[in-house]
């Protein structure tokens, strides 16, 4: 059973095995999929401007007629030269096809076949498990070590350095999708653009939230004391199928950006005039909640919630079946904590 993950994964990606032309990327971050296929796609072909050296097919439309991957990747280009075949799986099985394919591999030719989060169990990755001539790789959120190199090369690239302090609050700010999350780091590069370094202030300024706005008002009831529409909320957002570790990074967003506030709270800014003045620009609408959070919480205390948080993160991506659990806890750790002022 070939199923590669973490530095066998890399290994395999760095240096793809000829003998393994039948390629399954699959797992829960859609950014990383696209990024793998895309590099496996690259080095598949002798001419990757060759219109005709890549063919692009639809798993659903795969599934009416299975042996037109077959044909497909056994054809004989006309003007010679490698080819690659990127299939992008949807609903509908087209394992028959996948099954013939590795029965009698092209030499010639790689497959690439994109898909979600799929189970063990499903058919279309046990199929590229057990051939000899497949191999499936799963695609999971990024770890530290795997965000932490993300951010060296990007950096690397832009001849930029980074403050400590704002590579600690771009680290809880990335995750989840790692095409996102490269968006973002370079956007980042693109606005500290001839300054040699990142500063908290660009980072806060420039990376975007992780979240969607549906995610604030989970959040904004942790931070303010509300452990009931925490739990209602997050339930809301689990039927809707949102990652629950997309829900944490928000939260630890919003916990960096209320640290950051607080401390200048301390200084005898009013709460209101050091919202209003903060960067990234809360909107009004969260105004009252912010606030509640900033008479209640302490910089020491939002201190302790941005590491919880960050073990939460940690943990949502070792354990992804808890993932929820761990999310959902640690938000009600939150707004129960946040009910008692400090």
């Amino acid at each position: 059973m070939v199923a590669l993950r973490g530095r066998d994964a890399t290994a395999f990606l760095a240096r793809p095995d000829p003998a393994r032309p039948l390629i399954l990327l699959y797992g829960p971050d859609a950014g990383l999929v696209r990024e793998r296929a895309d590099a496996l796609i690259a080095s598949a072909l002798d001419d990757p401007k060759d219109p005709f050296a890549l063919v692009r097919l639809d798993g659903d439309e795969l599934a009416a007629e299975p042996s037109r991957l077959v044909d497909e990747a056994l054809a004989i280009p006309m003007f010679g030269g490698r080819r690659a075949i990127r299939v992008r799986a949807g609903s509908r099985s087209f394992v028959a096809g996948v099954e013939a394919l590795a029965a009698s591999p092209p030499r010639e030719c790689r497959v690439v076949i994109e898909a979600g989060d799929i189970k063990p169990d499903n058919a279309l990755r046990k199929a590229c498990e057990k051939a000899a001539s497949a191999v499936a790789i799963g695609c999971y959120p990024d770890a530290e070590a795997d965000l932490t190199k993300l951010i060296d090369d990007e950096l690397r690239t832009a001849s930029l350095q980074i403050a400590r302090d704002a590579r600690a609050i771009l680290m809880t700010l990335l995750g989840g999708d790692r095409q996102a999350s490269r968006n973002e780091v370079r956007k980042l590069t693109l606005y500290a653009h001839g300054r040699g370094e990142i500063s908290l202030d660009d980072v806060m300024a420039c990376v975007s939230d992780a979240s969607d706005l549906k995610l604030d008002v989970i959040v904004d009831a942790a931070f303010s004391g509300k452990p009931q529409v925490v739990e209602s909320e997050f339930a809301k957002a689990m039927v809707a199928g949102t990652y629950p570790g997309q829900i944490i990074l928000a939260a630890q967003r919003h916990a960096a950006f209320l640290h950051k506030t607080s401390l200048t709270v301390e200084t005898g800014t009013p709460a209101a005039t050091a919202l209003d003045s903060g960067f990234p620009r809360l909107h009004f609408s969260r105004k009252t909640a912010a606030e509640t959070a900033l008479r209640n919480l302490s910089p020491a205390r939002l201190a302790q919630i941005i590491e919880l948080l960050a073990t939460a993160a940690l943990d949502t991506r070792r354990q992804a079946s808890l993932g929820a659990a761990i999310a959902q806890r640690t938000l009600l750790s939150i707004s129960v904590n946040a009910r008692r002022r400090s």
